[in-house]
């Protein structure tokens, strides 16, 4: 869901602008509890997943297994919240080489969160063009049958 917001513009704080985003995002649901001994969201794994793991590293792709072992929790887990950011378009899937094996591994899209954030643009503007025309023809469609 998109609502109106005001830009964090004026924080400076980077845990308190990262918050309050991955909120609005949606990427936290309001008033997360963490199920865990996390004792705050900024100490939950899918705070520290995007802020540390994958905002603190854009360079690096992380597979599934590192980043479970970095913040000590389930593949299960990291999957999860892995998932909600491939659905809002914002990471990117990449070989990460361990050793001598190469395995699936995850980023911020392009490597850089402004990028990121231009790709999840475009396609809200063609979601909402698609939804424009839809109410449109839904509006023809009504006036017809009166």
């Amino acid at each position: 869901m998109i609502v109106s917001n005001t830009p964090l513009t004026p924080l400076k704080d980077i845990d308190d602008v990262a918050l309050l985003f991955l909120t609005q995002i949606g990427y936290i649901p309001k008033g997360y509890d963490p199920k865990t001994d996390a004792g705050s969201v900024r100490e939950s794994v899918p705070y520290r997943l995007f802020v540390e793991c994958l905002l603190g590293r854009l360079d690096k792709g992380w597979t599934v297994e590192q980043l479970a072992a970095k913040l000590k929790t389930t593949k299960a887990t990291i999957y999860r919240h892995i998932n909600k950011l491939k659905e809002m378009d914002l990471l990117d899937e990449v070989n990460v080489t361990e050793r001598t094996t190469v395995r699936k591994g995850y980023r911020i899209r392009y490597g850089n969160l402004s990028k990121a954030w231009n790709f999840v643009e475009s396609n809200v503007e063609i979601a909402m063009e698609n939804y424009r025309k839809t109410v449109d023809h839904l509006e023809k469609l009504s006036e017809q049958r009166r």
